[in-house]
């Protein structure tokens, strides 16, 4: 990708970002799928992991303000930091993003190539079987077999969109009622 390229995703995923760190029921998924619009078709791989970096980066620091500012967290990372009553102090937090922010980039240019390469020769099949096994497990440690049974419906309604040809990330809809509800 051109610079100016990764440079426009880039900053689309971060406006994206931001508008999700302050915006209930619409996700960093939504966002990045949004920013796909900006990306042209022949980087769209690439581009879509800028968009998403952007998305993800700029929705941390955003959810950050929103919860200091509105006491509401807005990530799952956020409601655990505000359950175990981290202090909300603006500058650690900020400068813990940063860091982890560089450490991120500093990993994906040093062997970023590498995992992709070991990654791709992986058969896929294998690799989703150890993922669904793990994640079942998972679900029965922390809710029994309730939550496996919710764990399958939501898996077969996951596959709707599949066979649909849409995206995955419309589903995401299902938060938004909840959320106007105040549930």
């Amino acid at each position: 990708m051109s610079r100016g390229l990764v440079g426009g995703t880039a900053v689309a995923g971060t406006l994206a970002g931001a508008a999700v760190g302050y915006l209930p029921g619409i996700t960093a998924a939504i966002a990045a799928v949004a920013v796909l619009v900006v990306v042209p078709d022949g980087a769209s791989d690439r581009g879509y992991i800028v968009a998403t970096s952007g998305v993800d980066t700029a929705n941390t620091v955003f959810a950050l303000f929103a919860l200091v500012a509105i006491g509401q967290p807005r990530t799952g990372v956020l409601v655990a930091v505000d359950s175990i009553g981290v202090p909300l102090e603006i500058p650690i937090l900020l400068a813990a993003v940063v860091l982890a922010g560089f450490a991120g980039f500093v990993l994906v240019l040093v062997v970023g190539d590498a995992y992709l390469e070991v990654a791709g020769r992986l058969p896929y099949w294998q690799v989703s079987t150890v993922v669904l096994a793990l994640l079942l497990v998972l679900s029965f440690l922390f809710t029994g077999l309730l939550g496996i049974a919710i764990f399958l419906a939501a898996a077969a309604i996951g596959l709707v969109p599949v066979r649909l040809r849409a995206r995955r990330v419309h589903l995401m809809g299902v938060l938004i009622g909840p959320l106007m509800l105040g549930l």
